[in-house]
C-alpha cells in the first residue's frame, strides 16, 4: 500500500504538470545524469519489465542517477499512479505527463520506453533490452541489455555518443487538444 507522503509526491507533480507544460529545458537538470522510463498503467509490455526497472533503479541509483518513472498517459491520477506502482512493486519516483512535455522532450513514442540524460544531453532513447522482439512475441531472455550498458557507461562517467533503438509497446496517444 502506498505511504500517504508516496501519494502527496505524485499529486504534487500531477498539480506541477496539470497546471501547463514546463519549458523543456527546464526538464532536465544538466548538472545530473538521469533516465526517465516511460510507462503505462495499463501497457502489459511496461508492467512485464517492472522487475527489470526495479532492478535497474536499485543498482543505478545508488551510482548516482537520477530515475524518473513517466506516466505518459491521458487521464492518469495520483490514485492510479500509486496503486500501480505498488502492484507491480515499482520504485518511488513516479511522475505524471498528461502534457507530454517529458514525452515531447525525450522523443518517446511508446512505453516502455527509455531516455538517458547525460549532463543534459540525450545519450540514449529506446528498448530497455531486445527481449520483447515484437508486439506478440517475447524471447525467454534478452540477448542485448541496451539500457543497462548505457547506464553503465554514464554511471563510469561517459558521455557516450546518442544512440537510438526500437522500443516495442504501446504508442504514447496524445489527444487533441480542446478549445
Amino acid at each position: 500500500m502506498a505511504s500517504s507522503a508516496q501519494n502527496l509526491i505524485v499529486a504534487v507533480a500531477l498539480t506541477f504538470l496539470s497546471a501547463g507544460a514546463p519549458a523543456a529545458a527546464d526538464l532536465v537538470d544538466p548538472s545530473t545524469k538521469a533516465v526517465w522510463i516511460f510507462v503505462r498503467t495499463d501497457c502489459p509490455i511496461s508492467n512485464r519489465y517492472a522487475p527489470v526497472i526495479a532492478a535497474l533503479h536499485e543498482r543505478y541509483a545508488a551510482r548516482g542517477i537520477q530515475f524518473k518513472l513517466i506516466y505518459a498517459e491521458p487521464g492518469v491520477t495520483a490514485a492510479s499512479i500509486a496503486k500501480h506502482r505498488t502492484e507491480f512493486s515499482l520504485p518511488d519516483v513516479a511522475v505524471a505527463d498528461p502534457d507530454f512535455a517529458y514525452a515531447d522532450r525525450a522523443g518517446a513514442s511508446v512505453t516502455p520506453e527509455a531516455a538517458v540524460f547525460a549532463h543534459g544531453i540525450l545519450v540514449y532513447l529506446g528498448r530497455i533490452d531486445d527481449r520483447q522482439a515484437s508486439l506478440v512475441r517475447a524471447r525467454p531472455a534478452p540477448t542485448r541489455s541496451d539500457l543497462e550498458n548505457v547506464l553503465g557507461a554514464v554511471a563510469a562517467g561517459k558521455i557516450p555518443p546518442f544512440r537510438k533503438t526500437r522500443a516495442i509497446g504501446r504508442v504514447i496517444e496524445r489527444l487533441p487538444s480542446r478549445g
